[in-house]
């Protein structure tokens, strides 16, 4: 299978070229991502799990999904295409904001994004790809930020981030 590209941008979302995935996080060169979060009707996101043969992060909680945008693909398409590709179900997605971080991993890959971050409402079982996710389970915004205080470890950088820095976006769109 022929590896995925990621678009490459600046700091003003501007595509200037296309890479491959692995050699963009050899390299850490910007690109662009996205993060879905998806709530339910009680305020609670759910988290995933990442596979435990993931090449980075593997077994980390984190949000909904996240991926990369292919080429000609809007924020909406592609997290609503990832969205299903890995916990197995469609609901709307609205994107509320973008940031850019770069975090360094221990196998020598570093993710060097800009994220768009989409949210979205869902209240049944996914039905998760377990080639992406190790698990799955629901979350209230609060005990997930208490819990990143106490357990730092097990979540992802992005996630981390998304948390201490723009809170305030979910709490902002609850139901």
């Amino acid at each position: 299978m022929e590896e995925e590209n990621v678009i490459l941008v600046n700091q003003n979302d501007e595509q200037i070229g296309l890479m491959p995935k692995m050699e963009a996080h050899e390299k850490a060169v910007l690109h662009r991502a996205f993060s879905v979060f998806v709530l339910n009707d009680k305020n609670e996101i759910m988290l995933q799990q990442r596979a435990h043969q993931k090449y980075h992060s593997p077994l980390l909680w984190t949000n909904t999904c996240c991926s990369h945008q292919r080429e000609g693909e809007t924020n909406i398409q592609a997290g609503s295409r990832r969205l299903f590709e890995e916990m197995g179900f469609e609901t709307g997605l609205k994107e509320l904001f973008h940031f850019i971080y770069k975090a360094p991993f221990d196998n020598g890959l570093t993710e060097h994004e800009l994220d768009h971050v989409m949210i979205g409402y869902y209240n049944d079982e996914p039905k998760i790809n377990p080639d992406e996710v190790e698990s799955w389970k629901w979350m209230s915004i609060e005990d997930v930020a208490k819990d990143i205080q106490l357990q730092p470890k097990i979540y992802t950088v992005w996630f981390k981030i998304i948390f201490d820095e723009f809170y305030h976006f979910l709490e902002e769109h609850k139901i």
